[in-house]
């Protein structure tokens, strides 16, 4: 029987490592911050400063003073475009995964392995196909358009579809025994039961399409429909680099996904403890 080596170090030993690990994990988060609070000499300068004195907080205002920037406008299509996206393509994986694993239904084994073939082509292959068909459609300078394309996802649908496999026949039986058909075991028994894979994989969801660049680049052309990473580009130009103003903007973009974690980790952990599923 092996045992867990954390366990065996001292608490003063211990503690030492986990203040270590903790220094390592939000030395990035400092960076951001300090590079934000300073001006272009400063930050361009080989001297090393670990805080800026003066703090430079109009590089926060000048963000959303910019017209031609539309940050707050960005940030709200990039709130919209995840908070949608993150639980319809998470509602509709576990949907998929559960009537892949328990519907018997003719021909199951051939839709399986066009789930896995679709994990298979690169995003590269698809990327013009994709922007034909929905640029067909009107979806050119439209949120729907950028949403679109990630409510379906292969990789959830065989994350649940293995969840669901070992999920007890026997509730199943009980709820029939009950009166439930398929859509009604999936929606009072199966569902509920799967409270961490769906925190789980929604926060990966939302972290993706808060994340995104290059499909928002080339869908939503017209500044109405920009996301805040494509607004951060801005900054970046073949004239001109704004560093303090790429920093004040990525403290800023980052800051829903930080209080993103912080709500949503109790839900993980909880579900985590309370949807295992005893034999």
């Amino acid at each position: 029987m092996t045992t867990n080596p954390f366990k065996r170090l001292r608490p003063g030993a211990r503690g030492l490592l986990v203040g270590l690990l903790t220094a390592v994990f939000l030395a990035p988060f400092y960076l951001m911050l300090r590079n934000a609070l300073m001006d272009s000499r400063s930050l361009t300068s080989p001297e090393w400063t670990w805080w800026p004195s003066p703090m430079h907080w109009e590089n926060f205002t000048a963000l959303f003073d910019d017209p031609a920037l539309h940050l707050g406008r960005a940030l709200g299509n990039s709130l919209l475009i995840a908070g949608i996206t993150a639980p319809v393509s998470t509602l509709l994986a576990s949907a998929a995964g559960y009537a892949l694993a328990r519907i018997p239904v003719p021909g199951r084994g051939v839709l399986l392995a066009l789930v896995v073939a679709t994990l298979m082509i690169p995003g590269s292959v698809t990327f013009v196909p994709t922007f034909v068909v929905v640029g067909s459609m009107g979806g050119v300078n439209t949120l729907w358009g950028i949403v679109a394309p990630g409510l379906f996802n292969p990789f959830a649908v065989l994350l649940f579809r293995n969840f669901y496999l070992q999920f007890p026949s026997e509730i199943e039986e009980a709820g029939r025994l009950d009166g439930l058909g398929w859509l009604g075991l999936y929606r009072r028994i199966a569902l509920p039961s799967s409270g961490a894979m769906l925190a789980s994989l929604g926060a990966l969801a939302f972290i993706d399409s808060w994340n995104a660049f290059l499909w928002p680049l080339v869908i939503g052309q017209d500044p109405s429909a920009w996301t805040a990473q494509i607004a951060l580009s801005t900054f970046l130009t073949s004239q001109t680099i704004n560093l303090p103003g790429l920093f004040a903007g990525a403290v800023v973009t980052v800051a829903p996904l930080v209080a993103m974690f912080l709500i949503a980790q109790r839900y993980i952990v909880e579900g985590i403890a309370t949807s295992g599923l005893k034999g």
